[in-house]
């Protein structure tokens, strides 16, 4: 690589390089950042098909969520520190949840609390 640094009060302030190096430099770069999107993507979660169609389907995110997760109401009401009642009904649409039980639900079922709004 030939670059010409040029220098600010004796200290190397910047550096130019040739159109063509600057080119594949920014190449390589596109690279990297692609290799390092890969190995983030494998590690993010998987969701099953089924999963997914239920959610398409209207299902409520909670109920879909609780059950991807193997959880029962009265589990998951222990986790979160509240009633099965009060879930069952956020379920079913006849109660919407604090931003605070929001908050505790995404956490306990390993989602974002956006996860969980329907529609």
């Amino acid at each position: 690589m030939s670059a010409q640094i040029i220098e600010l009060n004796g200290t190397p302030a910047f550096a130019v390089v040739p159109m063509d190096e600057w080119t594949a430099l920014l190449e390589r770069l596109e690279t990297l950042q692609d290799i390092a999107d890969a190995k983030e993507a494998r590690q993010e979660e998987s969701l099953p098909v089924e999963f997914v169609e239920r959610l398409l389907s209207g299902e409520s995110p909670l109920k879909v969520w609780r059950g991807h997760r193997g959880l029962t109401l009265q589990a998951l009401a222990e986790q979160v520190g509240c009633t099965r009642q009060m879930l069952s009904m956020i379920e079913n649409g006849k109660a919407t949840p604090s931003a605070d039980l929001l908050a505790r639900l995404a956490a306990a079922l390993g989602c974002d609390m956006d996860d969980l709004h329907a529609g």
